[in-house]
């Protein structure tokens, strides 16, 4: 059925030609509430109140408009929610003195959620540290710039979508980009995937083996190491040294690859004497510039491993 068929059996009540009308969307719009929200449960839960919505005002879809008729119910339930919950943050974005009873994390994206069909571009427009600057600006702001930079949409189309004019668009678009300048971190020449690939079986390796010299040889000399929900961080292959040695590297680990924000990814697991197993710990995204690691946020969170498909646990036996 063409896309005339289906919208006229989902307007005579047929859920499954809805469901198929909207199919090809959902993955796109999914990574759009998330890069609106920076909250994979957030995102799920806006991008089913939008598909309910859209069911229900069938009526006021114009045949040929799908993509950008579901994106202006997106973005808008988004900018409802944002204006009732408090921005996601990373550890290193806090402000001094922050109440940290009141801080609502950040969360990580798992790859397979764009799609089979994911494009680079698609990827890199979930990167950890793009989606954390985007939490800093305001809703229009974060609409306007995704909607326009991301998505493609016109300015025409973005004010449509947004019930304001070209020149409010774009005005917000500045400002938007000026504060997102000001905030991401500049980025580092490519590269190679050879490259990428043995320094990530030189990081998992020297963490199972406790090399802290090798971790720390990987960093940047501005690399920065933090853990939510915890908000401690660390600056600088020194810092991060110290505090390595003083915890973490105390303990025997097994790191397996993950597919994380288009960023380099691995879950962790932490030896448990009484289970004699490698148990969740948590989920650690990298983001690599050209000389090395220039971050690590790693994500202490029960049950994460289930939206990446990791296992709970190993059984094996320390250093195997």
């Amino acid at each position: 059925m063409d896309q005339t068929a289906l919208l006229a059996a989902a307007r005579s009540g047929d859920a499954d030609a809805f469901g198929r009308l909207v199919g090809g969307h959902r993955a796109e719009l999914l990574a759009h509430c998330y890069r609106m929200l920076g909250s994979l449960h957030d995102a799920e839960d806006a991008l089913q109140e939008s598909l309910v919505r859209a069911w229900r005002g069938l009526s006021t879809f114009r045949a040929g408009t799908l993509r950008p008729w579901l994106f202006r119910i997106a973005t808008n339930r988004c900018l409802t929610l944002i204006e009732q919950r408090a921005r996601r943050e990373l550890p290193a974005d806090l402000g001094p003195g922050a109440p940290l009873t009141e801080v609502a994390w950040l969360e990580p994206y798992p790859d397979r959620r764009l799609g089979p069909a994911a494009t680079a571009e698609q990827r890199e427009s979930i990167g950890l540290a793009f989606v954390a600057a985007l939490q800093h600006l305001s809703g229009p702001q974060r609409a306007a710039l995704l909607l326009r930079e991301v998505l493609g949409f016109s300015a025409a189309e973005v004010a449509a979508q947004l019930d304001t004019t070209v020149a409010a668009v774009n005005s917000s678009l500045q400002r938007a980009r000026a504060a997102l300048a000001e905030r991401r971190p500049a980025p580092g020449d490519p590269i190679p995937a050879d490259k990428i690939k043995d320094l990530a079986d030189r990081y998992a390796s020297a963490w199972q083996a406790a090399d802290v010299d090798t971790i720390v040889a990987l960093l940047t000399d501005d690399a920065t190491y933090s853990m939510p929900p915890l908000p401690e961080w660390y600056r600088g292959p020194a810092a991060i040294r110290e505090f390595l040695l003083a915890g973490p590297l105390r303990h025997s680990w097994l790191f397996r690859p993950a597919h994380a924000n288009g960023q380099l990814a691995f879950g962790t697991y932490l030896w448990d004497e009484k289970r004699q197993a490698y148990v969740w710990a948590g989920l650690d995204v990298l983001r690599l510039d050209g000389t090395g690691i220039a971050e690590v946020v790693s994500f202490l969170t029960d049950g994460l491993h289930r939206e990446f498909e990791l296992p709970d646990e190993f059984a094996a036996r320390p250093g195997l």
